[in-house]
C-alpha cells in the first residue's frame, strides 16, 4: 500500500529513512515482552518496526489524520491526544521521534515516570546541550536537570534527507537511561527552580549571580551569607560548575531561605 505523507498539521517530520528507523529499535535493545511508548506515531514507519520487534506497543498520537494512517497498523494501541496532557501509561521503554517544540517538556513528563530506556529523536543542537560538559558553550540548565536522575548518550547524527518534508535543522538520537539521584538535592523543585534561575545568570560571576537569584527566589537575606562558600567557587560562573556543585548550592540556598 501507498503511504501517504499529507501536509504535516503541527510542525511533524516524518522520518522516512528505513535503515535509521531499524537502527533506533536496535539501539533501544527492544525485546518481544517489553511494553513500548512511542510519542508522535507521524505516518507509522517507526511504528510498524516496533509493532514487528515487541507484544504491546502504545503510540500517543495528536493528529486525527495521521491516528487514521495508525490504526490500520495491527497490534498497537492508539491514544488520541497530546502528549503534554494526557496521562502517560506505564511502559518499559519509550521510542520515538519527537516533535521537537515539545521535546523539552515531553523529555521531562516521561522522567517523571518510570521506564528502562528511552531511545529518542531531537534537534540536533538540543541534543548536545542534553550532553555537554561543564564550561562549555552547550552546558545548561536542561544539562544539569537531565543529569541529575538520567545519563544521556548522544548515538548518532541524522540528516535532513532522513525525514519528509525535511527540516531546516539536523537531528540527532540520542539514549536515555533513568537511574537515581545522582546527587543529594534537598529539594528536588526547588533545585530545579534555582538551575533555571542561575542560568538567567549564567554569565555572572557566581557571587553576583547569587546575589540576583536569591532576589527572585525569596532568599533576599542570602547575601549576608554568601561569603560562607568556598571563595573558589565565587569567582567562577554558574555554567562552569559541575552538576553536584550545583545542587549543593541549591541546597544552601534552599535551607537559608527557610532559616532567614
Amino acid at each position: 500500500m501507498k503511504r501517504s505523507y499529507k501536509a504535516p498539521k503541527w510542525g511533524q517530520h516524518f522520518l522516512i529513512d528505513e535503515q535509521i528507523v531499524h537502527r533506533i529499535v536496535r539501539y533501544a535493545h527492544v525485546r518481544a515482552h517489553d511494553t513500548i511508548l512511542e510519542i508522535g506515531g507521524g505516518t507509522g514507519n517507526l511504528t510498524r518496526a516496533l509493532a514487528k520487534a515487541c507484544e504491546k506497543l502504545i503510540v500517543i498520537e495528536k493528529d486525527k489524520r495521521l491516528v487514521e494512517q495508525l490504526s490500520e497498523i495491527e497490534h498497537i494501541e492508539i491514544i488520541e491526544g497530546d502528549a503534554l496532557t494526557v496521562p502517560f501509561p506505564s511502559f518499559d521503554k519509550t521510542v520515538s521521534n519527537l516533535p521537537y517544540e515539545i521535546s523539552s517538556e515531553v523529555t521531562f513528563k516521561l522522567l517523571a515516570r518510570p521506564f528502562t530506556c528511552g531511545v529518542l529523536m531531537y534537534q540536533k543542537e538540543f541534543a548536545e546541550r542534553m550532553v555537554a560538559e561543564p564550561g562549555t558553550r552547550e552546558y545548561s540548565r536542561l544539562t544539569v536537570c537531565l543529569s541529575y536522575k538520567s545519563q544521556c548518550e548522544l548515538l548518532e547524527d541524522v540528516p535532513r534527507t532522513a525525514f519528509l518534508p525535511q527540516p531546516q535543522v539536523n537531528s540527532a538520537i540520542v539514549r536515555i537511561l533513568p537511574t537515581p539521584p545522582q546527587f543529594e538535592v534537598y529539594d528536588e523543585a526547588f533545585f530545579h527552580q534555582f538551575v533555571r534561575a542561575l542560568f538567567t545568570q549564567r554569565r555572572k560571576t557566581l557571587r553576583n549571580a547569587l546575589i540576583t537569584t536569591a532576589k527572585l527566589l525569596g532568599a533576599d537575606k542570602l547575601n549576608e551569607t554568601i561569603d560562607e562558600l568556598p571563595q573558589h567557587w565565587l569567582a567562577r560562573r554558574p555554567y562552569e560548575l559541575a552538576p553536584p556543585e550545583l545542587g549543593c548550592l541549591a541546597n544552601y540556598v534552599f535551607t537559608r531561605r527557610h532559616t532567614t
